[in-house]
């Protein structure tokens, strides 16, 4: 079985900065992409940034300049450091990867259970 954990939302000020985390556990043969994405009220869920096992990564618009998604290989776990945050950041954010439990298996999506995300004076 897999599990996705995420940590570090909270509460922060305009302009403050907040890290997320997210440690994918349980039996994994392989990571293909680990991804935040977030959904605000009453809004769609949209994806923030994605981390492929090579490194790559791809930001939406809203994020670029201001997040910055790393990735530990070693310990199964995403990053997502968040700066300048501005009310409109507010949302739940979730954590998801693509992983397979065995060579043999077929990839599956995963996903955590979301951490909330507040920006507000």
């Amino acid at each position: 079985q897999v599990q996705l954990v995420e940590s570090g939302g909270g509460l922060v000020q305009p302009g403050g900065s907040l890290r997320l985390s997210c440690a994918a556990s349980g039996s994994i043969f392989s990571i293909s992409s680990m991804s935040w994405y977030r959904q605000a009220p009453g809004k769609q869920r949209e994806l923030v940034a994605v981390t492929f096992g090579r490194g790559n990564t791809s930001y939406a618009d809203s994020a670029k300049g201001r997040f910055t998604i790393a990735r530990d290989n070693a310990k199964n776990t995403v990053y997502l450091q968040m700066n300048s945050l501005q009310p409109e950041d507010t949302a739940v954010y979730y954590c998801n990867s693509i992983l397979r439990i065995a060579s043999i298996r077929p990839w599956r999506s995963y996903w955590g259970q979301g951490t909330q995300v507040t920006v507000s004076s």
